[in-house]
């Protein structure tokens, strides 16, 4: 924040630069701030105790997280035994008669059951899962720019929140297959926005400087959802499947009710759209009393108008600059590696023939500390370092599973998914920080969608991995390493202040190069 020289301040309105801003705290003084990041900063500074907004924005991770990995219980394997004398087979579809067999618990406690699809395809056993993740891809570009352009931060959380939970409560009501295959993609296509906005706007409602507290929140909150749904699975192990959507819908629902009438939304947002008036009882919210007497006196002018209200202005932005172009690129190369190893994990625990229950409990108790180590080494490390460092671990140790069996390969399985969502959460943070405000949500949903892709390819690897196990552990390790290596394409980030227009991150793209290539 520079203070006003000496010479005649401007006069009210006066634009001295791309945006302009003149707090006037009495008639005989004025300060003028040159980026809506300071003007941020500059209120926020006093807003210490001011968490509860980016808490409650923070929650949504924990419904994200639950109808993620909710198909894992709901549509599991049912058990099954033999009522004949002899049988040799491993599956009852192997069986000559439906009566040499039957299910070892009620047909209601999975969907393969519940719906008679025990001796159906692949593909088809695979369709509510595959529905959920195609949906969080349509949904995830087709309404990535929604936050940027149109409706904001907050509204985009509350309706994607609250449409995700009621397609999650109806789930619960699903007469047949292909229903319960739409609803499970309308699901996904809600989803897919959910933790993106929450993450944004959580960051935008701080300062600088709890930045990465709010972060390693999210990231807790996301374990905890992950934590919770095995426990909730397990205590509805005896009970119909439909149950445990109702479990984790309608508090979900009951939290985006909440949003609706007690979120605030992200005043740079405001700041950025021009909205001064909202933006300026935001800022009063999040603030100490002793500052709210210089609200009044606050303007905004723009010099030019730098994007469009259209609903894909921002996807526009965004790709017509070749250096964003580039960090999106090389950010989504290394999303898809993480997230073959992200979803795929989890998904892998089969081949290593453990408690469904256990080894998701203790994938989830692997997430939390990956959390905490992400918190600690982003005010230390680099983050390029950091991410690089990430991806190796997990790599490493995926690929030693293929050496191993028994608890020393699961004990590497828990070391690899470690290191996934360590690198995953880096690479969120990452990408707050790479972009601007009027395309930072665009680009991150963008981003994780080339997570979820990694997704979408997990299960037929891990599918194939049943018979030989180099092509799951051994193709997940190497994948992530080799998509690792494009982090070198992306800047340093770690200590900057995050720019607000496009023009804003080019002027310090070309002072940096003044820094390593000083003219003569």
């Amino acid at each position: 924040m520079a203070q006003a020289p000496t010479a005649p301040p401007p006069a009210a309105g006066e634009t001295t630069g791309d945006h302009t801003v003149e707090i006037n705290h009495n008639s005989s003084k004025t300060t003028v701030i040159n980026s809506i990041d300071d003007i941020v900063e500059h209120y926020m500074s006093a807003a210490a105790g001011a968490l509860f907004f980016p808490f409650l924005a923070c929650l949504a991770w924990i419904f994200d997280s639950q109808q993620t990995f909710i198909n894992v219980f709901s549509d599991k394997p049912p058990p099954w035994h033999c009522t004949s004398s002899s049988c040799n087979f491993t599956t009852p579809c192997d069986l000559p008669s439906t009566a040499s067999w039957s299910f070892s618990k009620p047909r209601k406690i999975s969907t393969i059951s519940d719906f008679s699809i025990e001796c159906s395809s692949p593909v088809l056993l695979a369709l509510p899962a595959s529905s959920f993740y195609a949906g969080c891809l349509v949904g995830g570009l087709s309404l990535a720019t929604l936050a940027d352009s149109r409706i904001g931060r907050k509204n985009t959380l509350v309706l994607s929140s609250l449409t995700m939970s009621l397609a999650a409560a109806l789930t619960a009501f699903s007469p047949n297959l292909a229903v319960y295959a739409a609803l499970r993609f309308t699901c996904g296509f809600a989803r897919a926005n959910v933790g993106t906005s929450a993450f944004v706007l959580s960051s935008e409602l701080v300062s600088r400087r709890y930045r990465n507290h709010v972060s390693i929140l999210t990231f807790i909150f996301s374990t905890t959802g992950f934590l919770t749904l095995p426990a909730i699975a397990f205590l509805n192990r005896a009970h119909s499947w439909r149950l445990l959507y109702l479990y984790t819908s309608i508090p979900s629902l009951v939290y985006s009710i909440f949003l609706l009438f007690f979120m605030k939304e992200s005043p740079r947002w405001l700041l950025l759209k021009g909205k001064r008036k909202e933006a300026i009882e935001t800022l009063k919210k999040l603030t100490s009393l002793k500052e709210i007497q210089s609200f009044p006196d606050l303007a905004v002018t723009y010099s030019k108008k730098t994007e469009s209200e259209g609903l894909y202005s921002a996807a526009r932005i965004l790709f017509e600059k070749p250096w964003a172009l580039q960090r999106l690129a090389a950010i989504m190369i290394v999303s898809f590696g993480v997230g073959l190893m992200y979803y795929g994990m989890p998904l892998n625990l089969g081949n290593l023939n453990v408690d469904l229950y256990m080894s998701a409990a203790l994938n989830a108790a692997s997430e939390l500390p990956s959390a905490f180590v992400v918190f600690f080494l982003a005010n230390v490390v680099s983050r390029r370092r950091s991410l690089i460092g990430f991806v190796i671990v997990s790599g490493g140790c995926s690929l030693a599973c293929t050496a191993m069996g028994g608890w020393p390969a699961m004990v590497l399985e828990m070391v690899a998914f470690f290191g996934a969502c360590a690198a995953f959460y880096m690479e969120v943070i990452y990408t707050v920080e790479l972009f601007p405000t009027c395309v930072r949500n665009s680009a991150l949903a963008v981003v994780r969608q080339a997570v979820v892709l990694g997704g979408v390819a997990a299960p037929t690897m891990v599918a194939a991995g049943r018979r030989r196990k180099f092509l799951s552990f051994g193709v997940f390790g190497i994948v992530i390493i080799l998509c690792g290596l494009f982090i070198v394409f992306l800047p340093e980030t770690r200590g900057r202040a995050i720019s607000d227009t496009m023009e804003e991150e080019e002027h310090k793209i070309m002072e940096g190069r003044k820094t390593i290539y000083p003219s003569s």
